[in-house]
Formats: C-alpha cells, sequence, structure tokens
C-alpha cells in the first residue's frame, strides 16, 4: 500500500467513525432536551430580579375602573331622532375587550341606514370602535373630553385580562356569557394581528408565586377573572422547586399578552386620523349635548363618564394605584404574588395590586406604593441565584 493510499483510506474510515459519533451525540441531545422551556429547566438564574427601591420609583398614578355588575352595557336606545349605541362598562377587562365589544358596537351601527358616526371617547374602547366603524365604511368623528395620554385608558396595566372584573356573575344574566365568549375571541383574534409591530403587542412569561395554592380568582372584590375561557392562551404550569428560583412553595408559569399603553394608542389614534377620522375636543356633560350632534347615531364609549349623562346608577368606579420603576432591559416578565405584581412594559416597570370599589379618588398614596415595594423587595431578597 502506498502512502497516497494509505491516508485516503484511514481519512474515510475517520469520517465514518466521525458521522456516527456526531449521529448518536445528535439523537441522544433531541430526546433528552425536547422541552421548549430547556432555558428554564437548566435552572432559575434565567428569572433576573428586580431592583426595588422607592428611590426608583418614578410616577405614581390611580386609574378609575368602570365598573358594572351585570356587565357591560352594550345595547341601543333612541334619544329623540338619534340612536344611542352603548358600549362601556368594562371593569378591569377594557383593553382585552375593546376589539370584540367594540365590534357588537359595529354591528349594531350597520343595522341602521347612516354611516356618519359619533364615537363619545377616545380611550382604547372608543379608539378601537371607531376604527372597526372605518373599516367597515364609516365616516366617523371622535368627541372627548381629552386625548391619549391624558385618558383614564393610559393608567392601566396593559395585561390581556378579558374576564377581569368584567361583572359579577351572581348578577349577570345567563346570556352575558355568550356575549362575552364572542367579544373575547374576536379580540384575541385582532391582537394576534397587533404581535411583531413595533411591540405594540407581545408576548411575555407570567410567573405566579405563593405559599399555597390560591383560591380561584373569581371574586369581584379581588378583581380576578370571573370566567375562563380555555385554549387562548397557553395554561398554567405548575413549576417544580428546581424550576424556579423563588422560595414560595406553588409557583406557576403561563405566557400571556401584554400591551404597550402609549405606543398602542398612539399606533392606532394615528391609524383612525390617516383614514380620514376626525377628533373634536368636545366634553358630553348631559343628553341636550348629544342631541346637538350632527350625526343620527352616536356610539357611547365614555366610560364613567356616562354615570352622570345616562343616569346608570349601576356603573361605579374601582379605584387602582400603579407606581411606575425604571425600567430595567433584562426584566421582560410578569409576575403575581400576595399583595402585589408588577408588569415589565417598554415604558416601564408598573407595580400595583389595589382594587378600591366605589373610590372616585385618584391621589396616588405612597403608602401603598411602600406597602407594594416591601412585599417585592421580600420575595427578591429570598430568591435563589
Amino acid at each position: 500500500m502506498n502512502r497516497r493510499d494509505f491516508f485516503q483510506k484511514t481519512g474515510l474510515g475517520s469520517l465514518a467513525l466521525t458521522t456516527g459519533v456526531v449521529s448518536s451525540c445528535t439523537s441522544t441531545t433531541q430526546s433528552q432536551f425536547a422541552d421548549k422551556h430547556f432555558h428554564i429547566n437548566r435552572g432559575y438564574h434565567q428569572i433576573p430580579k428586580l431592583r426595588l427601591s422607592m428611590d426608583r420609583i418614578v410616577k405614581e398614578t390611580v386609574g378609575l375602573r368602570p365598573f358594572r355588575a351585570s356587565g357591560p352595557r352594550l345595547d341601543t336606545e333612541q334619544l329623540g331622532n338619534k340612536t344611542i349605541v352603548h358600549n362601556y362598562g368594562h371593569g378591569g377587562s377594557g383593553w382585552s375587550l375593546s376589539w370584540g365589544t367594540g365590534n357588537i358596537a359595529r354591528q349594531k351601527v350597520l343595522a341602521t341606514p347612516e354611516r356618519k358616526i359619533a364615537v363619545l371617547g377616545c380611550g382604547t374602547v372608543g379608539i378601537a370602535t371607531a376604527r372597526l366603524l372605518q373599516e367597515s365604511g364609516c365616516e366617523v368623528t371622535i368627541y372627548t373630553k381629552d386625548v391619549p395620554p391624558n385618558i383614564t385608558s393610559n393608567l392601566a396595566t396593559g395585561t390581556w385580562s378579558p374576564a377581569s372584573r368584567v361583572c359579577d356573575p351572581t348578577v349577570a344574566k345567563p346570556e352575558f356569557r355568550s356575549v362575552w365568549e364572542e367579544a373575547t375571541r374576536f379580540s384575541h383574534r385582532r391582537f394576534q394581528l397587533l404581535l411583531g409591530m413595533d411591540d405594540i403587542a407581545a408576548w411575555v412569561e407570567e410567573y405566579s408565586a405563593f405559599d399555597e395554592q390560591p383560591a380561584r380568582s373569581g371574586a369581584v372584590a379581588a378583581g380576578g377573572e370571573v370566567y375562563e375561557l380555555p385554549g387562548l392562551i397557553p395554561e398554567r404550569v405548575r413549576l417544580s422547586q428546581k424550576e424556579h428560583p423563588f422560595k414560595a412553595e406553588y409557583v406557576t408559569r403561563r405566557s400571556n399578552m401584554i400591551f404597550n399603553i402609549p405606543t398602542y394608542l398612539r399606533h392606532h389614534l394615528n391609524d383612525f386620523l390617516m383614514f380620514g377620522g376626525k377628533v373634536k375636543i368636545h366634553e358630553i356633560k348631559k343628553l341636550e349635548d348629544i342631541d346637538a350632534l350632527p350625526e343620527k347615531v352616536v356610539v357611547n364609549c365614555m366610560g364613567l363618564g356616562a354615570k352622570p349623562v345616562f343616569n346608570d346608577e349601576e356603573l361605579t368606579p374601582v379605584s387602582g394605584q400603579l407606581s411606575c420603576l425604571i425600567p430595567q432591559t433584562e426584566v421582560q416578565y410578569k409576575f403575581n404574588t400576595k399583595g402585589a405584581n408588577f408588569i415589565a412594559r417598554k415604558d416601564g416597570i408598573y407595580l400595583g395590586s389595589n382594587g378600591i370599589v366605589g373610590n372616585w379618588d385618584t391621589t396616588p398614596s405612597k403608602e401603598q406604593t411602600e406597602k407594594v415595594v416591601t412585599i417585592l423587595q421580600k420575595v427578591m431578597s429570598e430568591m435563589r441565584g
């Protein structure tokens, strides 16, 4: 055998041996690490800690959720020669249901012969409704007391929670459940179209950590999810002690959607204007103000502003305080525990937890901020890693 033949044969043999080894390793690796949450299974160091202190709080706000025990008002009534389509009173689910109830309002509008439509209110519900009407060929004018960022919708957390204090299930009529499901499914489809667009909407991991398994969060007083609709977002998965860094005994994880509120509102309001919509600063204080509008069909998306105008005794505020922490690039998740929670958005990390029924006061409480910061500081200090 000459030297050239020797190297050619040994080279092929080595290649065959190497290929076999690589093939064997690849097969083993694939079977061992099939879980898409491999980074979590490797350890808890992938969940970064918050840097918490009172001097890192840059903003405190109190938002008022418009709650109706029977659920959002979505009916139609006549006011002289005007048709009023109501779309208000969503509780803590206004952001999530905005497109769905907007679609229900659109269907009621399209049942009339009119195509010049007035929308009252420039919050997330009003803007979504106005855009849907435009998509159906309507000429829309929004009449509003103020525009973003000086509106109640700017004071929300911005998370997918379509049943958050949407009604009191002991008061709401049985048929409301199917209305809610219709609105929830429609909204969910619309939000999927926003994913990937400048982080207007995004998926994040959501963790919950408690000392024991919490009771089902359907109590209205707690602001929990009063209904469930499986299949739209991943189910919660309980994590073992090796899969998380928290001291708590009962820890869960799921993926959920969040909305980066300033970008979201600007995007949709700009779209509304680009498609020929008009915004007029015009506060509606009484029914005569509506009667004076030139449009014959009016969609009422005023939220709590509808209470004095339409004498809605059922409508009541539920106040919720948020404290904004300076953003941390590495913190990109949502977290819940007893007495506190936070959500990481592009404009800051928002801490909260409270909901006070019937409270009209929008003055932030320093004591409430200190309480939430203290709870979360303890959680972070006890995290392993």
